[in-house]
């Protein structure tokens, strides 16, 4: 069944992990999901799908108070092809919990200011503080693959981008940051027909930009760049984790559960609260109801 569908996934070149990214159970052992999918008969049931979820967003929230009792500082990096479904992801990941301690960050093109600063300055403004997570929805890894195979950078910019990329990393490791890199990988069919349903959906076609059009037509080019971007960056400090994403449901679950497993959370959610009984009204003259604005009931 897949014989036909490309895929953008390539061999880890990395043979260790330090403790804390876990055990062998991260290595990258590739599994056919497509004919996985045929053999299971189709997607991830919705039923199942949604229970679960359910059970690990509880998790995530769980996670979420002991980092904040803890200081802990995550961040969560999502990289992969257009419509691979890092967007529903990060949604499915930070909808739970308290904004206040988690942030989403999907910078635009630099400004003709930030072009002339150190590459990675305007990403660093974003880091987290103690008990904060940070999710990079794109991250500075735009500079080894839209921008280098879109020309908008020069080779020696990309070539400089490889070899200070790591020690870059290295540097945010040794800081007391916890960095997690996911790569959501998916086939050439299934982005087609991903595209073609934005399409359809007058209120998804913004997700739909002139460079994601353009980019189509050069997939063998970003396959390329996503090699040479994990020969040099998939580094035991902080390993590209690959998610395989031709079911969205499988792969949203897939990612938080291991999301989870890399932090060393306990559960602190604080105990419910019982309300005291309200104090009784004191008679205040409140102003008469005809003299405020109301929006309309349409839905009687």
């Amino acid at each position: 069944m897949g014989k036909h569908k490309k895929n953008d996934k390539g061999s880890n070149s990395s043979k260790t992990q330090p403790p804390h990214f876990g055990p062998l159970s991260d290595r990258y052992y590739p599994s056919p999901l497509l004919e996985d999918l045929a053999s299971n008969g189709g997607r991830l049931d919705r039923k199942v799908y949604e229970k679960e979820l359910t059970r690990l967003q509880v998790e995530l929230v769980k996670m979420q108070y002991w980092l904040k009792a803890s200081g802990f500082r995550l961040i969560v990096l999502f990289e992969g092809r257009d419509a691979a479904g890092k967007g529903g992801t990060i949604k499915r990941i930070t909808e739970p919990l308290n904004p206040r301690g988690c942030r989403v960050v999907a910078l635009g093109t630099p400004s003709d200011q930030q072009k002339t600063q150190w590459y990675f300055q305007r990403y660093v403004e974003h880091f987290p503080s103690a008990g904060e997570i940070v999710v990079f929805d794109r991250s500075w890894y735009n500079r080894a693959g839209v921008e280098s195979v879109m020309g908008f950078c020069t080779p020696a910019q990309t070539e400089e981008f490889l070899q200070s990329c790591p020690e870059f990393e290295r540097m945010v490791v040794r800081s007391g940051i916890v960095l997690l890199k996911y790569w959501f990988s998916v086939s050439d069919a299934e982005q087609e027909s991903r595209f073609q349903a934005r399409i359809d959906d007058p209120t998804r076609r913004w997700k739909l930009s002139p460079m994601d059009l353009e980019a189509r037509n050069k997939w063998e080019s970003f396959s390329a760049a996503k090699d040479l971007m994990f020969s040099h960056t998939n580094i035991p400090e902080a390993p590209w984790f690959t998610v395989e994403a031709d079911d969205k449901r499988r792969a949203r679950l897939n990612c938080i559960h291991h999301l989870l497993s890399k932090v060393p959370y306990e559960d602190m959610t604080p105990p419910a609260i019982k309300l005291p009984p309200r104090k009784p009204p004191k008679g205040t003259a409140r102003p008469p109801r005809n003299e405020q604005f109301f929006v309309p009931n349409q839905y009687p």
